[in-house]
């Protein structure tokens, strides 16, 4: 059996960098992953959608050049040539990352899938079927999530599309049917839709984004519709089943009505799971919840001392984002002995539809929950100079702040580049920053930021 001072398993956004910098600190460590390096962001995730969204954006602005005063006689979309692109993308980032691990000394990278044999000691299955056994002091989990299939009579019958398989079919759905009504069912909703598929939605939720406020998922749906896309919410799927060649037949009910829905294409976007069947982890003394995600402290360790878990498999805010800080709080405390914690670190994200919904901190509805005294900015992008320069006017931004001390509590930013205005935002919160100076700070004209000025002076003092 090989003896490591640390175990990383997996390479995603977290662990990749994780045992890079635990080899250069001076730790023999092993990478164990069981498929390519990069884990889910850059193989499934962010990299490819976002490379194919990006296509997706550049259809619809040549399908609505008119409005910009350019005429253009004819369009095609070529899916495969979107494909390739993307696939060009994704092995340029997950080639770059490996190169990274294979020169860093003390680093040992083994390709296979682990499973404890103990606490601390793992078998690893190699690809070329051969075992390797193998021990550390500390063994660091980052194994991430997978698809999540829901329960429904009929599923099991049809050939289902998830948001990893759809980033490599090559035929263009003529109807693509969505079961999911979250961020990554609309951002493939979307770009199917722009792509030239008929998309329809169907969330069993009584809105779209369920942990969004009420405002933001009723815009979020009417850009959409606006779109072209049909959506139903509070749905209940009584069926699917194959009903020919190519064809998905889907019995539901939404709104006290039955429908019944063809498509050529189905996608499940409706969650993920936490990989953590594989590792056998009854044979350590490490917890999960009731939904297989592994149970940690603040700082980032399982019941077993020595036994981290970080990423999506502990459950939790599930973005690349939160998975890299992970990682850094992680060489805080083991390397550099140092207090660190996961504990009310912001949480930031962005859906990459189009407008962008950019969010930071608390929503209204958590915010009235809390019973907090607040004041709530919002600012339609019809009254924003860059949007109306740019023919960007869909969406609006809000903000929540509290009434008694005029600190940014949170904000939903709708609207283009959404994101990166968000991030301005989640740092003035950060710094302490209250709506009276954001109000009052001079901004470059004409930035979609600028507009920050009239947002906070829709508050009435």
């Amino acid at each position: 059996m090989k003896k490591f001072d640390a175990i990383v398993i997996g390479s995603g956004q977290g662990g990749t960098p994780l045992a890079k910098k635990l080899a250069k600190a001076g730790w023999n460590t092993a990478l164990v992953e069981k498929r390519f390096i990069g884990g889910t962001c850059v193989n499934d995730g962010c990299t490819p959608t976002k490379s194919m969204i990006a296509c997706a954006k550049t259809a619809y602005t040549i399908s609505h050049s008119q409005e910009w005063g350019i005429t253009v006689s004819d369009y095609k979309v070529n899916l495969e040539k979107i494909i390739e692109r993307k696939n060009e993308v994704v092995n340029s980032f997950r080639s770059g990352a490996e190169r990274g691990l294979q020169k860093t000394e003390g680093l040992t990278i083994l390709y296979g899938e682990a499973a404890f044999t103990g606490d601390k000691t793992l078998s690893v299955k190699l690809k070329d079927g051969s075992q390797e056994e193998i021990s550390a002091d500390y063994v660091l989990i980052n194994t991430g999530a997978l698809p999540k299939i829901p329960d429904i009579t009929g599923i099991d019958t049809i050939p289902y599309l998830t948001s990893t398989t759809l980033l490599d079919n090559k035929t263009l759905p003529s109807h693509l049917l969505i079961i999911g009504g979250s961020y990554i069912a609309l951002e493939f909703g979307q770009m199917f839709r722009r792509f030239g598929s008929q998309v329809t939605i169907i969330e069993t939720s009584s809105q779209l984004l369920s942990r969004e406020d009420d405002d933001v998922a009723a815009e979020v749906k009417k850009i959409l519709e606006a779109g072209g896309i049909t959506v139903h919410t509070s749905a209940n799927i009584k069926k699917i089943e194959q009903a020919g060649n190519d064809v998905i037949r889907m019995e539901l009910t939404s709104g006290g009505q039955s429908h019944i829905l063809t498509g050529s294409h189905l996608l499940v976007a409706t969650g993920r799971d936490p990989q953590t069947k594989a590792l056998q982890l009854d044979k350590t003394g490490v917890s999960t919840d009731d939904n297989g995600y592994i149970k940690v402290n603040d700082k980032l360790e399982t019941g077993v001392p020595g036994i981290y878990a970080f990423g999506d498999v502990k459950g939790g805010p599930a973005f690349t984002h939160i998975a890299y800080n992970d990682h850094l709080i992680l060489l805080k405390i083991l390397v550099d002995k140092k207090e660190a914690s996961i504990k009310d670190r912001p949480v930031p994200y962005c859906m990459f539809t189009d407008p962008q919904l950019g969010r930071i901190g608390l929503t209204e509805k958590e915010a009235r929950d809390k019973g907090l005294n607040i004041k709530v900015a919002c600012l339609s992008m019809e009254k924003v100079a860059r949007a109306i320069e740019t023919g960007h006017t869909q969406g609006f931004m809000k903000a929540i702040v509290d009434a008694g001390t005029d600190k940014i509590l949170g904000a939903a930013i709708l609207c283009e580049e959404g994101g990166d205005v968000m991030s301005v935002l989640q740092m003035a919160i950060m710094a302490g920053f209250t709506a009276t100076q954001l109000r009052e700070m001079v901004f470059a004209h004409p930035l979609y930021t600028e507009s920050l000025n009239n947002l906070f002076a829709t508050i009435v003092d």
